[in-house]
């Protein structure tokens, strides 16, 4: 993906959603070249391409689109997967509920080594994007996505109990 295809993406996610005033050849049209671009991810694009991918699912109905992203996303080695969901904290805090999830999920379950390098950059980050990553997560964790057993209190640990994270004893 050149840097390029990394806005374009991002632009693209805004895809056409029912009750827009758009012709559906241009709705087509968007679609496609969104998937098109996706598609064409090698997982060589490093931590700016997981990140730009990450802050393309904007779209709260993507018909079938956002496949080809979470795809995308798993071509990508582990540790530039972790950090580059990590870096795109800011964008993931932002997406529709059901996009967060979905990425903590294939995050979580994409390896110890994604995990590690995603908790790692989100200690690093500044106090309010750590905590807002931390409760998005602890929504996750109480609710669907992340909420399963093998799921749940993966990412992020230990939690320590200043700030918005959690009050759980984190063994």
């Amino acid at each position: 993906m050149l840097p390029d295809s990394k806005l374009e993406i991002v632009e693209c996610g805004e895809l056409v959603q029912d009750g827009d005033d758009v012709a559906q050849e241009e709705a087509e049209r968007r679609w496609n070249r969104y998937v098109e671009l996706a598609d064409g991810v090698t997982g060589g694009e490093g931590i700016a391409g997981v990140a730009a991918l990450v802050a393309s699912l904007t779209a709260e109905e993507d018909y079938g689109a956002h496949q080809a992203v979470y795809g995308a996303l798993a071509r990508f080695p582990q540790a530039d997967f972790g950090a580059g969901v990590a870096a795109a904290a800011k964008d993931l805090v932002a997406l529709p509920r059901d996009n967060s999830g979905n990425v903590l999920l294939i995050l979580v379950r994409s390896g110890s080594v994604a995990v590690r390098a995603f908790d790692t950059a989100v200690q690093a980050a500044d106090p309010k994007a750590r905590n807002s990553v931390r409760a998005l997560i602890e929504l996750h964790e109480s609710e669907e996505w992340l909420s399963a057993e093998g799921d749940r209190g993966v990412l992020l640990q230990p939690r320590d109990c200043s700030g918005a994270g959690s009050r759980r004893d984190p063994r």
